[in-house]
């Protein structure tokens, strides 16, 4: 039996509000309450919460033969927590299914991966502990931001004990080889990775509205089709994609509701295809090979690399500023400062400020509060100069005992004090009385 693997990324930021070059100093509030608050309850009624239930029911009608996987940012939780706290309770529904696993991944979808690996791990174990929390899982798969990946940073994932991971099946990656097969880490064979089918996937979160695409409508029947085409000896079809690809960047009038819902039964009935979790797979398939990936590859655009986060001199100056602050961090136990450190590592900062305007511009407007790039760079650096303030202020190291007592013990140096000279009297001196005169004394003692 061959395998389908479906994953949904889940994660929406805190974006900033207008923060102008006289609030630096005067004001410490960055968010903007407002649209986040807006924006996460619009995609929740759109996409969440419908599809949330799609699923729930498929596993309801198939039982365990149906499974998917997510992975849910630490920032997204937080929002449907303060928001719309229902979208918690349904995946907390589907979690008690045991038929969807939930991967690991940085806590604000940040791109310290490629910057820090102390602040990378302190992310990733704040994530697990909230998944485990919410949903009562320990999850063993990763997936990094963007399934942003490379050997090295593998290798820390690997350290960190987990035992899968997801991430991108590009071509200058795999070359002539499939991505329908387990692979492994080029440095530590241990970490297994599945790698997207990028052209499926796309075909569904894409595509699917398309009507310029010769394959539009697409339709369960024909994708099912796509799927029996594949080698019989290629084990697995990754279908990775954006949970808001239902709903809200595939709208419900397109169809894409009843596609999900019938691509199951279509799948049990004329494919001899299963649905696994990641974990799963883990434990049946072994890796056929190593793939060397010496330089970080991502999901995004058609180049599959870093350009859509970092790259540009817009992109690069603000990456380099926030994490030159990591240091001064360090120690640091003030909650509001820890809490917008991690917010203002969201990779969606930097997202806004690509200027890539060809094939990929439209794809880097959406959910992009900022008319161009050069107002999201000056917004977000205005924010990040009060930040690095606040931090400066707060984040001063004390002297320690030791430091206290050298300074108590340290001789002070008063200023000499320059006294005027005063011409002294001049009186005659007094000759010694060895050297006066005698007088001579008679026997009566009369001179």
């Amino acid at each position: 039996m061959r395998s389908i693997c479906f994953y949904f990324q889940v994660h929406q930021p805190f974006r900033l509000r207008t923060y102008r070059f006289f609030d630096i100093g005067a004001d410490h509030n960055y968010y903007d309450e407002y649209q986040n608050r807006h924006i996460i309850r619009r995609v929740a009624k759109k996409c969440y919460l419908p599809t949330n239930q799609v699923l729930l029911d498929l596993i309801k009608e198939y039982g365990t033969a149906f499974k998917v996987s997510f992975s849910i940012s630490g920032v997204a939780l937080e929002q449907f927590k303060m928001y719309i706290p229902e979208v918690i309770d349904s995946f907390k529904r589907l979690a008690d299914t045991g038929c969807v696993e939930f991967l690991a991944e940085t806590y604000s979808h940040s791109l310290s991966a490629l910057k820090s690996k102390d602040e990378f791990n302190r992310q990733v174990q704040k994530q697990k502990q909230m998944i485990t929390d919410l949903f009562g899982q320990h999850p063993t798969t990763f997936r990094n931001t963007e399934l942003i990946y490379s050997d090295k940073i593998g290798e820390m994932v690997a350290e960190m004990g987990f035992k899968t991971m997801l991430t991108e099946g590009a071509k200058h990656v795999l070359g002539w080889k499939s991505p329908n097969y387990m692979y492994c880490n080029n440095i530590n064979p241990k970490l297994k990775l599945l790698l997207k089918n990028f052209q499926l996937s796309d075909d569904i979160a894409f595509r699917f509205s398309q009507q310029s695409w010769p394959e539009w409508p697409l339709t369960t029947e024909k994708f099912v089709g796509w799927l029996n085409q594949i080698e019989p000896n290629q084990e697995t079809v990754n279908l990775f994609m954006d949970y808001e690809t239902f709903g809200e960047h595939q709208w419900a009038e397109t169809g894409i509701f009843n596609f999900m819902k019938a691509l199951p039964g279509q799948v049990f009935a004329n494919s001899n295809f299963t649905f696994n979790t990641p974990s799963e797979l883990a434990k049946n398939l072994q890796p056929v090979s190593a793939i060397n990936v010496p330089y970080p590859c991502s999901w995004a655009d058609e180049e599959r690399d870093l350009t859509a986060w970092l790259g540009n001199d817009l992109q690069d100056e603000a990456f380099d500023a926030l994490y030159a602050i990591e240091e001064k961090l360090k120690g640091c136990t003030d909650e509001n400062l820890l809490r917008d450190w991690l917010y203002l590592q969201t990779s969606d900062h930097f997202y806004y400020m690509c200027t890539k305007w060809f094939s990929d511009g439209d794809v880097h407007k959406y959910f992009n509060p900022y008319g161009t790039p050069y107002e999201a760079f000056i917004n977000y650096m205005n924010v990040l100069s009060d930040f690095l303030i606040r931090v400066e202020n707060c984040c001063k190291s004390p002297q320690t005992p030791l430091e206290n007592e050298i300074a108590e013990q340290k001789p002070t140096i008063k200023k000499p004090v320059v006294k005027k000279k005063v011409a002294k009297k001049t009186t005659p001196k007094k000759e010694p009385a060895s050297k006066k005169k005698a007088v001579p004394v008679t026997k009566s003692g009369k001179k």
